[in-house]
């Protein structure tokens, strides 16, 4: 599988090589790993055997209906232990600090990375198709015990309809500069982003499917509703309102989002949040690509269908390639800035172990409006 040409401009992935085998067990990851034509046909291989056998169709619609179930039932066992917070987002994803200068930018993202680095770094393993690579190894969010209002599926459509429908008068609506996050789970991203920009215009948006998730979100000692609102949103039904008008947003994020989502209603998700976005907003993106680690760990009977699967605790994952993802952000009319494909070698130093990993960073924005 041989790094596309783009690979050569993405030196923001990372900048340690390994060009000696010897020295494999030196450090705990490995960045712009190119993979041999043995171990490509291995992990086809792999593919073609864990999906040679499809779940029953009533399995797979139970699934897709009691989708919020399970994930409620996922953040009620892990709050938010589960996933370290993103701050490598700010090296990758420079637009989510429009109004900071370079040097503060740098001296931010140095002084959260150590902070991560500072922390247990063992490398977890796969188990029932997820992968704990990058899983909380400390709590490092403070949770507070009064639980303020959300918007809600129920109250969506009376209190977050309202906003989007009433003059000019929706939460963030005086800001400048405007970000949602979908699937923002726990607020592992959220947070991160209010504690490194210091725009006084910024304000930023998260929706999750789970309730149980937002609550989490919602009851963190570091919400401010000052800037932030946390909302509860149904992606997959195009009548549940978001609380902001069309072309308001400079940026949408989709971390590891849009792979949890039926392939059939991906196209449908992001024409609607391409919608949001004003002339020359942005869509960011990174999520599972195919033959990931993740992929090749799954068991025979867990496939729904081609390269979509259905983990142990019922949540669901698809891996794509950089092709159906263009597929999906052209026909929304978005044009292409960055589809890159991150291939990673992660290495368990304590038990000898190495792991490779595949995901795919998007960045498509929208055609700015044509001057008359």
């Amino acid at each position: 599988m041989a790094a596309p040409r783009e690979a050569l401009e993405r030196r923001p992935f990372g900048r340690r090589f390994l060009t000696d085998p010897a020295r494999l067990f030196q450090h705990n990851a490995w960045d712009n790993v190119e993979w041999s034509e043995e171990q490509e046909a291995s992990a086809r291989s792999k593919v073609q055997e864990n999906s040679s056998q499809l779940l029953p169709q009533d399995k797979q619609e139970e699934y897709e209906v009691n989708a919020k179930r399970y994930w409620d039932d996922f953040y009620k066992i892990h709050e938010n232990g589960f996933f370290k917070d993103r701050h490598w987002l700010f090296t990758e994803f420079p637009e989510l600090t429009p109004n900071r200068n370079p040097s503060q930018n740098r001296e931010s993202v140095h002084e959260f990375s150590n902070k991560e680095k500072s922390g247990n770094e063992v490398l977890g393993s796969c188990e029932n198709g997820r992968c704990s690579l990058e899983n909380r190894t400390e709590n490092q969010l403070n949770l507070i015990k009064s639980t303020p209002k959300i918007c809600t599926d129920e109250l969506s459509t009376q209190q977050c309809g309202e906003l989007d429908q009433s003059d000019g008068d929706y939460p963030g609506s005086s800001a400048s500069y405007r970000i949602l996050e979908v699937g923002c789970g726990a607020g592992n991203t959220v947070f991160p982003i209010l504690q490194t920009n210091n725009d006084p215009g910024l304000f930023v948006y998260c929706c999750d499917f789970s309730t149980t998730a937002v609550d989490l979100v919602q009851n963190n000692a570091e919400y401010d509703s000052s800037r932030c609102f946390a909302f509860v949103h149904d992606l997959c039904n195009d009548q549940s309102p978001f609380p902001v008008p069309d072309e308001s947003l400079d940026v949408v994020i989709l971390i590891f989002v849009l792979s949890a989502i039926h392939p059939e209603k991906m196209q449908c998700i992001v024409n609607r949040l391409s919608r949001l976005l004003k002339p020359g907003g942005m869509i960011l993106l990174r999520d599972y690509g195919r033959y990931d680690l993740a992929q090749l760990r799954f068991k025979k009977g867990q496939c729904l269908s081609d390269n979509f699967y259905v983990r142990g605790d019922g949540t669901r994952v698809y891996f794509f390639t950089q092709d159906e993802l263009d597929d999906l952000f052209t026909t929304a009319g978005l044009e292409k800035i960055q589809n890159l494909v991150d291939r990673r070698l992660q290495v368990n130093r304590g038990k000898q172990m190495t792991m490779y990993r595949v995901w795919i960073q998007c960045k498509y924005r929208k055609p700015a409006a044509p001057q008359l």
